[in-house]
């Protein structure tokens, strides 16, 4: 299945000169977004990890329904004030501006192998920032999976030293 016929993109959003890739048609199809999840989950059969981290609100998505596929806990990385139980903080640039990302302060135990889970890797810098949390929590980041990677945003420059893994490229 051609995947890319069921990403959308959108010119100039959020903001002029960007372009975004809107998952929202993959995920209105069960058979595409049944294949998408199936293939993030056959490019990763040979990572073991323990559990699976993922930022919202797409990461929700594709993070949770890929756990609940390979039979692993899945822990939410949010926006401040978001999570009920202490966080840990990390403040971050994104292509187009700052942001700051939370997780819950047990979520991750020491020496726990994680599989960081997003629908798009642009700039990587929101899989680096979450790569730090699990790693200020004594975790091992054991790999990344992506649906979508924009290649001509060079994002593996910035995530050297990780293992990365896309199912589709632009």
């Amino acid at each position: 299945m051609d995947l890319k016929k069921f990403v959308r993109d959108i010119p100039d959003f959020p903001v002029k000169g960007i372009i975004f890739r809107d998952v929202t048609p993959l995920l209105k199809s069960p058979q595409a977004f049944k294949f998408a999840v199936d293939e993030m989950a056959r490019i990763l059969s040979d990572v073991s990890f323990d559990c699976i981290v993922s930022p919202e609100a797409r990461g929700f998505i594709f993070g949770a329904a890929l756990a609940y596929k390979l039979g692993k806990g899945f822990v939410p990385v949010r926006k401040p004030g978001k999570l009920p139980y202490e966080t840990v903080s990390l403040e971050y640039q994104l292509e187009y501006g700052t942001a700051q990302l939370q997780i819950h302060a047990d979520a991750i135990e020491p020496g726990q192998k994680v599989l960081i889970v997003d629908d798009v890797l642009a700039t990587g810098g929101t899989a680096e920032a979450i790569g730090k949390l699990v790693q200020k929590l004594g975790g091992q980041v054991a790999a990344m999976c992506f649906l979508i990677e924009l290649t001509y945003l060079n994002p593996r420059e910035r995530l050297k030293g990780y293992d990365v893994r896309t199912v589709l490229k632009y």
